[in-house]
């Protein structure tokens, strides 16, 4: 048995894992999905100062909170910088980062580092596509009924945790056991940013023939992934 901590990107919220989630606690696992400060059902709450260090600590704390050690981290998307946040200031209780189609920033970088995001509507507190940039783009390779499921459920996220360079002074420093798991018709993350975290850290590394959304297109192949990568 495992202890999952799967941390969802951006526009989503823990309603992303539902599928991989309930296939993971199947097969006997502890799993936890948290929905991000500001993000998905606490859109209501958002308010400046949310960060993707803020997104880190609230990790870490439920790490502690729930008294979690051997946790295997999985952060997608924008997760993946979350995570990294969140594994530098638990990492006494950290066993295994999971990077799922993920973003892997250096200290210093920021998402328009690595990232395009040509649609984006900013406002003073969010940033997020429009609603058929989602449905044409994002969520082209959904089936109908899924891509409509998820479509209502998706919400800007806080536009620090978009734009501001990530604070993370001793993570790339730490050894980590690591897995890769790129998705090949995703086009963001780029193969080479994804390439590059898995060479420093020395990650194990995985693919999937699908897109960026691999929780919803492909969850019982994603969940076996994570379960091998324990």
């Amino acid at each position: 048995m495992a202890k999952f901590v799967l941390i969802h990107g951006a526009y989503q919220g823990g309603w992303i894992w539902q599928l991989v989630a309930g296939q993971l606690r199947a097969a006997g696992h502890v799993v936890y999905a948290p929905t991000l400060d500001g993000c998905a059902e606490q859109k209501h709450q958002l308010r400046a100062g949310i960060t993707t260090e803020t997104h880190g600590t609230a990790i870490a704390e439920l790490l502690l909170y729930e008294d979690l050690r051997d946790v295997v981290l999985v952060g997608t998307s924008t997760g993946g910088m979350v995570m990294c946040s969140a594994a530098e200031r638990g990492r006494d209780r950290v066993a295994r980062l999971v990077f799922a189609d993920a973003l892997a920033l250096l200290h210093g970088e920021s998402l328009p580092d690595i990232v395009s995001r040509p649609t984006a509507r900013d406002t003073a507190l969010a940033s997020g596509p429009s609603p058929e940039d989602i449905e044409g783009r994002l969520f082209k390779d959904l089936d109908p009924d899924l891509r409509s499921w998820a479509l209502a459920r998706v919400a800007p996220h806080p536009i620090a945790a978009m734009q501001a360079p990530v604070n993370l002074p001793t993570f790339w420093s730490q050894p980590w056991q690591a897995t890769v798991i790129y998705c090949r018709r995703s086009a963001n993350p780029p193969v080479a940013h994804q390439r590059r975290a898995a060479d420093r850290l020395g990650a194990a590394w995985a693919e999937l023939d699908t897109g960026h959304y691999p929780m919803l297109s492909m969850p019982a192949e994603l969940a076996r992934l994570l379960a091998e990568h324990q």
